[in-house]
């Protein structure tokens, strides 16, 4: 049976979004409507100018319209998304972040994809929420909003607010959504259609398994990795490590250069110094407390060890990242 009313999506689309992510959501909604000979959804863009952004990629894309003040409030069955890319901070305006808070209150479900979380936590959306946000931008975006209750889930579904981290986490955010109001059935039939031949769940994480993303099948390894990617602000020593592991310092030392060709010492050196550089870049912390936050006892070492690391201190690459970009594939 057709139904009384479709769905409405509005897709905000910001300066620089990220299209995989907007394209990901958008395209189940129109092959459920395919797929089921019915209009169970329709969708506009808007934007801050109204006429039509442009994504990360360089594509224009043409708007539907613009955040206007004037037009009636969304119904409760409305959905909005937030599209975020690439130098979100730039895009928390004045203007955005009041248009979102006039949906909210007139009682629309509030979504975003890939940074556009950020959005809605600037906005005190996200506040007491659960959320999820691209990998590569958590740990900017936790000390940024410590209110957030912050997962790494491929997307999140909290009452009336949904995230999903960036990719091709749409796909499942919309599929999940699709399964709630039409069945299981449809979605299957939706996703059969994207040849997208598993459907995640919000208990699925964003990131490759540890062996997948080293590229070695290792469990003894892949352990004491993650062992220390938990533990970036108190680093744990390479003997603790070996030792947890029922191994040897020696041959923990041994494993990692047959299969890393590099130190465990290195190797940690190297993750610490990565979550550095995502702080610097995305929030404004200073450089002491980002020194802190990744396991560095003095500014200076941590001065030292990231020039080595990236040609650069990180007083100087502050200083060229006054935008505070934060970036999504």
């Amino acid at each position: 049976m057709t139904p009384d009313k479709p769905r409405r999506f509005t897709f905000l689309l910001l300066d620089r979004f990220t299209m995989l992510p907007f394209t990901a959501a958008i395209e189940p909604l129109r092959l459920a409507n395919r797929a089921s000979g019915q209009l169970l959804y329709d969708w506009r863009l808007v934007g801050a100018r109204g006429d039509m952004s442009v994504c990360s990629n360089g594509a224009r894309v043409v708007l539907d319209g613009g955040l206007d003040a004037d037009a009636p409030p969304p119904g409760r069955d409305e959905v909005i998304i937030v599209c975020g890319g690439t130098e979100i901070a730039r895009e928390a305006t004045r203007p955005v972040l009041a248009w979102l808070r006039r949906q909210a209150r007139g009682g629309a479900s509030i979504g975003a994809v890939c940074t556009g979380a950020w959005i809605l936590a600037e906005a005190g959306l996200l506040e007491g929420r659960k959320s999820t946000i691209h990998w590569e931008n958590h740990d900017g975006f936790a000390e940024a909003f410590p209110q957030v209750d912050l997962f790494r889930s491929v997307f999140v579904h909290d009452g009336n607010r949904l995230t999903a981290a960036g990719g091709t986490s749409s796909i499942d955010l919309i599929l999940h959504l699709i399964a709630e109001s039409h069945g299981d059935a449809l979605a299957a039939d939706v996703a059969d259609q994207m040849l997208h031949t598993a459907i995640r769940t919000d208990q699925d994480r964003q990131r490759l398994s540890i062996p997948t993303r080293i590229g070695v099948r290792h469990p003894r390894l892949a352990a004491v990795i993650a062992r220390m990617e938990a533990n970036l602000e108190d680093p744990i020593s390479p003997a603790k490590l070996a030792t947890d592991a029922g191994m040897s310092t020696r041959q923990l030392e041994r494993l990692f250069r047959r299969y890393l060709n590099r130190s465990p010492k290195r190797y940690y050196m190297e993750t610490r110094l990565a979550r550095a550089r995502n702080l610097l870049m995305q929030t404004e912390m200073s450089i002491i407390e980002i020194a802190l936050a990744s396991g560095f006892s003095s500014p200076s070492h941590f001065s030292k060890c990231y020039r080595a690391q990236y040609g650069s201190t990180p007083y100087r690459e502050r200083g060229t990242s006054a935008s505070m970009a934060v970036v999504c594939p």
